[in-house]
């Protein structure tokens, strides 16, 4: 437990993120500082942005899974920087309507080492607004 738990604060340390860990999952939360509103009320809880691992083997390979809000003119950057680092993206989909901006969910998974996907991640990441 205690390779999982460095692990995951290095993950966390990639994408200045904070790390948690229950019941062997590693999850971190990655801020995004956008004002939206849906239906004219502010909203924060809207806005996730954070990544887990899970499941991982002995040869150090996890279940890497990741969801990031984006603003609707961000998203052609994020999903190409996360194509050429050979992430999948698993969805894009709209969560609430009568949003404004317009802002969308990104759903990104991988079975690698933590580390390699959190790099990976951080480096598509950045090419959004922060």
């Amino acid at each position: 437990m205690e390779h999982v738990q460095n692990l995951c604060h290095q993950y966390a340390h990639i994408v200045n993120g904070k790390p948690k860990i229950e019941q062997g999952i590693c999850t971190v939360e990655i801020g995004r500082n956008l004002h939206v509103t849906i239906q004219g009320r502010e909203s924060k809880s809207a806005l996730p942005a954070g990544m887990t691992f899970e499941s991982l083997d002995s040869q150090g390979n996890a279940l890497n899974l990741a969801e990031v809000v984006v603003l609707q003119e961000e998203l052609p950057n994020f999903v190409y920087a996360l194509a050429i680092n050979g992430l999948i993206v698993s969805a894009i989909h709209n969560h609430w309507i009568f949003t404004n901006p317009t802002i969308l969910y990104v759903h990104i998974q991988s079975v690698e080492p933590p580390l390699s996907f959190a790099r990976k991640f951080a480096e598509a990441f950045s090419v959004l607004r922060h």
